[in-house]
Order: structure tokens, then sequence, then C-alpha cells
């Protein structure tokens, strides 16, 4: 819960950060992508050491990142210039150094999440080996519940609401950002009692080495990649290409720096473990990215793309889809049992594209009622979609322990934050972009902003400041118009990945079918169970 009120409180907040720190909808993307692709690292990282040093002290390390995060984040209004008495360019660089403190906040937060699912996982498979991908479905109705409760906190704060006091602190965002001290101050207390399990491999004997080989080179390579890509990108924000050659592109081939790393890292995985990796799951991983996109790349921006439609019908703020979605899929996740068991994992992938990819394209022309019955559908999509593949996973590939079943979140989270986030906002941006250039080639100069880039390329975003100054209110009306427009067709073109996973599922439907249909793989039980204290040297 306390993961998902860090990302509802970033995705209730994006506006607010948009306007104090002159934001386009691409470095938006990216303030969301932050707190996703560092989740990454540590998911990663303590998968690999998690079963030595301990799950308390893993959730140790949670419990810092996510205090300190709300700190960080706090501090990013100090950097701002007074626009009443600083010139624009200081004001220009104040909001810059701000994005960056956000960005940092962000990082932090994105760290924890990724600590918490290192353990919460593997403890929840190896406590309910039986039934994991039902376990593993009810444990993360945490995720939309967090939604709920930060959901209505964050409402109640709006004008009108019950707590609308508490947002005339400071610019009115920063108590938002501090709700997320409430779930993690409860399990940072309630960790301090916990007894945590062996996870099932170290208890069956599974060693280290034929954990490792689960994911083998190739799966080690898909997994860092996206880490490197996106640690190169930031430096290259920092420094000029041109004055630090190592900073190029490799050789005459255009590719990104980060190439180098991610194949040592491959390499040494495949040297070590002797195997590339189980086919089944480097597939996993490479659909992963798209499931990721599809659940939560689309309610990082929910909030933002549904504004428009639901002020215009009911006079409400956007993020009460989120929140309904979010009550949606608590109750399935909770009662998924039945289900899994009509259909099981790969079955209920399916079903789960179909409702997503419609879903979303309802949500893309919806208006009036139906917005509601367009949510309840996408919600009914994407409910099952992320913990039913973590059960795939750990019921497919068991001695693959914490690795197998947190690389796969851990590239899931790496492929929304990097790729996704700022994907969204290019869609937008570039929408609002060529439609304003062909309608009014002279007068849309006059509002866009110095030419940036992107993973889509170079673009251009509407400069508020300059739409500000113009005395055109035919031109002001029209940008708003587009600007409407382009986030409500971003969730239609979104609706192709979900397409493109029930492709990826129906082959692995066919293959199991092929193979005898779809069986759990278990390991051995041995008949003296380590305590519950142990620690492999």
């Amino acid at each position: 819960m306390a993961t998902s009120f860090a990302f509802l409180i970033r995705a209730f907040t994006i506006g607010d950060w948009a306007a104090d720190f002159g934001l386009d909808q691409v470095q938006q993307g990216q303030l969301n992508g932050a707190g996703l692709w560092p989740f990454a690292i540590t998911i990663i990282l303590f998968s690999l050491v998690v079963d030595r040093i301990g799950y308390k002290i893993v959730m140790g390390f949670a419990f810092a990142c996510h205090l300190v995060s709300v700190g960080v984040t706090l501090l990013a209004p100090m950097a701002l210039a007074d626009p009443a008495t600083a010139d624009a360019e200081a004001v220009r660089a104040g909001q810059a150094a701000g994005y960056w403190i956000l960005y940092a906040g962000m990082f932090l937060a994105g760290l924890a999440a990724g600590t918490v699912e290192a353990v919460i996982n593997p403890v929840i498979a190896t406590v309910y080996a039986k039934e994991k991908t039902r376990w593993l479905n009810i444990l993360h109705a945490g995720w939309p519940a967090g939604f709920v409760f930060a959901g209505l906190l964050i409402l109640g704060m709006n004008e009108g609401g019950p707590l609308h006091g508490l947002s005339e602190w400071g610019a009115g965002w920063e108590v938002k950002v501090g709700i997320l001290l409430i779930p993690t101050v409860i399990y940072g207390a309630m960790v301090l009692k916990a007894h945590f399990p062996v996870n099932e491999r170290v208890v069956a004997g599974v060693s280290y080495r034929d954990m490792l080989s689960e994911v083998g080179g190739l799966g080690a390579f898909v997994s860092v990649s996206l880490i490197f890509w996106e640690i190169e990108r930031v430096i290259r924000s920092f420094y000029d290409a041109d004055a630090i050659p190592f900073l190029g592109s490799v050789a005459e081939f255009d590719l990104p720096l980060a190439i180098i790393p991610s194949a040592l890292v491959g390499l040494v995985f495949l040297v070590y473990t002797r195997s590339l990796g189980r086919p089944l799951f480097v597939f996993l991983l490479l659909v992963m990215v798209l499931l990721a996109v599809t659940e939560l790349g689309t309610d990082g921006w929910i909030k933002e793309l549904m504004e428009p439609a639901m002020e215009s019908n009911f006079g409400l703020d956007g993020g009460w889809v989120l929140v309904y979605s979010a009550l949606v899929m608590i109750v399935l996740r909770l009662f998924c049992g039945p289900v899994i068991r009509l259909l099981n994992p790969i079955g209920l992938l399916l079903v789960s594209c179909l409702f997503a990819a419609a879903g979303l394209v309802f949500l893309s022309t919806a208006a009036g009622l139906s917005i509601l019955i367009a949510a309840t559908v996408y919600a009914i999509g994407q409910a099952f979609f992320w913990p039913t593949t973590l059960g795939l996973v750990s019921e497919r590939f068991p001695r693959g322990g914490a690795l197998t079943l947190n690389a796969i979140a851990g590239v899931g989270l790496l492929g929304v934050g990097i790729l996704g986030q700022p994907i969204i906002g290019s869609i937008q941006n570039t929408h609002v972009q060529s439609t304003l250039e062909s309608e009014l080639p002279g007068e849309s100069e006059k509002v866009f902003g110095e030419p940036r880039l992107s993973l889509l390329g170079e673009y251009r975003a509407v400069d508020q400041a300059k739409l500000d100054a113009i005395d055109n209110e035919r031109l002001k009306d029209r940008v708003a118009q587009v600007q409407t427009e382009a986030k409500q067709s971003a969730l239609a073109k979104v609706a192709a990945l979900p397409l493109i996973m029930f492709v990826c599922y129906l082959i692995l439907w066919l293959y199991f079918r092929m193979n005898g249909g779809y069986k759990a793989e278990e390991l051995p039980v041995t008949s003296d169970p380590k305590p519950a204290d142990f620690r492999p040297l």
C-alpha cells in the first residue's frame, strides 16, 4: 500500500508540479518514470542476496528510502525563484533545479518500491506454495487498496472537500506528498515484530548457481539493459556529449553507450551459469514490458487524461476514475480463486488482454455515464495482469527463487518507467504539435518552446508562459482544445499493446496445449525443514 500511495501521489500532483516547475508532457512522463524504473535496481539486486542477508534488513532499507523520498520531494519548492522579483532566466533555472530535486525524490520512492517487492513476492510464494497465483493476487489487492485510501484523502483536500484546509499549506501539494508517511510508519512498525520464512528454493536445496541459471546470460542482459539506458540518459542531461567523448554513441552504429555494461553483465551471467536462461522466461520478460505499460503506464496518466471528460460531464476530478477502477480491482483480486481454477493463469491473461484493450478504446471516446462503464471494463482487464504474471513465473520457475519472480517485476517497471511513461507523454505532445502546426502554421510558432529530445526524437512543447502572455483568446482556446483531444487519443493508441500481448499469450497457450496442458512445477520438500531463523552461508 505504501508503494501505491507513492504512485497515486505522483498521478494526483503531476499537474501541480507542471504548473509550478514549468514541465511539459515529456518531463512529466520522466518524473512518473523516475518513480518506477529505480524499482528494478533494488528488486533485482536484493533478489540476488535477500536469502543471505535476511528479509527484515531489506525491509528496513525500504522504510528508510520511503522516509527520505518524502523529505527530498518537499525540498523542491525551495529551488524556485520568485517571478515577481527574478528575471526570466533565473525563473527557468529555478524550475530546472526543482525538476531534478523532484526527480531525486521520485527515484528514492522507486528504490523503496523495488525493495518492498523483492521481499513480499517470494515470501508469499513460499508461505502459500500450493496456491501461488491465488495468494499473489490477494497480496496485490493492497496496490489498488492504496489507490482508494490515498485517492480519497487527496480528493478530500480539493476545493469543497472535508480536508480542503490542509491543501492551503505551502503550494498545496506538499501535504499530499506527506500522506505517504501514513502507510510507511505502519509497515515500519509491523516489520519490527515480523518473523519471515526461508525461501522455498533454499529449503529444497537448489543451489545459488542453479537459481541464476534460470535467468541466464540473455535474461540478465534484458533485465539490466534498460537500467543502464536510463542512467546514461540522466548523465547526458547534465553533461555535454561533445565535451566528454565517452558519452558519444558506440562507434558508427549509433547504439547507446549503455549496451556495453549491459553486455558485460550478460556475459558474466553466461560464463558463471553456462546458461542463456530458460527461453520461456526470457519470452515472458519481453511481454512484461508491454503489460506494465498497459497497466501502470496508463494508471500514471489516467487522472490527467480523463480530467477534461470528467470535469465537463460531472464537474469531478479525473482522479475519481482511478479510485473507482481500483475498487473494482480490489474485489476481483480478493475473490480470484474460482476464476484462476477455471481458466488457469494463461487463460486468465488472454481474457484480461481483451478487456483491457476494449476498456482503453472505450475510455478514449467515453462521455457521461459511459465513462464509468468504460472504467469498469478497463479495470476488469488490468486487475489480473500483474499478480497473475507473478504467479505464472513462480509456478513455472520455482528453482529461480526470488530472482526469477522479482526480475519479471523489475523488467516491467523498467519498461513502463523508461519507455512507457515518456512515450505516452510524447504521444500527447506529438498530437498537439502536429495539429497546431498544420492548422495554424504561423500563429503556433508563438506558443512553442525550444526543441527538446525524447525517446521518439526531437519535439517542441507548448510553453505555458508564452501562451499566457499572448493576447489572442482564439489561439488560447484552440490550444486548450487540442491538448484535451490529445489526452484521450493517447488511450486509444495504448490499446494496441494489450492486443499484441493477446497474440503472445495465445502462443503460450498453444505451446502448453501441445505439451500436455499447463502445470505448475513443484520443488521437492525436504523431511527436515530449516528453522525459521536459518540463514545460508
